[in-house]
């Protein structure tokens, strides 16, 4: 199982001047750095926590269908999906219809149920692509205020230990970043 996003999210869920305010830094000089250090922020929060914080849509690759077509969707919180596309034998692209599908967007991780009856792949290698659309929505103001936070406590974290090539990997996890996310992590068995 591979997920790779298709289309990244339209904007970040902390302005500039958000991080800013959060730094008490007044000048622009640094503002090249600070939306560098935004999306890097955002991108581990995302990774920590499996889930999409602004709207983004993903393709989901499998190689057969799992146990009782029922596929656990890696990313958290689900839209919808927009499309379920099957390879025959030739390689040509098979789409079931949406009615041979539902998704359960509550459960964690979310699931989609696909019918018995849906076309196996043909392929041996990812002939199965589910896309799907991702995330809290689409403005800043949908993303959970503790994920707001957590990600302008690692932008002044990494604002404060930045060193000469940009390695953020040298700073320590702010204290209370855990707490934040904890809640929000998809869980895995």
């Amino acid at each position: 199982m591979t997920a790779t996003m298709t289309t990244p999210p339209a904007l970040e869920p902390v302005t500039l001047e958000d991080a800013r305010a959060h730094l008490r830094v007044t000048v622009t000089d640094e503002d090249t750095l600070l939306t560098r250090l935004i999306a890097a922020a955002r991108r581990q929060v995302e990774q920590v926590t499996q889930r999409a914080l602004i709207t983004q849509t993903w393709r989901l690759y499998l190689d057969v269908w799992p146990p009782g077509r029922i596929v656990r969707l890696p990313i958290a919180p689900v839209q919808q999906v927009d499309a379920v596309t099957v390879y025959n034998v030739d390689g040509i692209p098979v789409s079931i219809d949406p009615s041979g599908f539902a998704l359960d967007s509550i459960g964690s991780p979310p699931r989609l149920k696909v019918a018995l009856g849906a076309t196996p792949p043909g392929r041996t290698l990812n002939g199965i692509e589910i896309d799907f659309t991702a995330g809290y929505g689409s403005l800043a103001g949908d993303v959970p205020r503790p994920l707001v936070q957590a990600i302008l406590m690692l932008v002044a974290q990494w604002f404060e230990y930045r060193v000469m090539d940009g390695d953020t990997t040298a700073a320590p996890t702010p204290s209370g970043f855990q707490a934040l996310v904890a809640p929000y992590r998809s869980l895995r068995l």
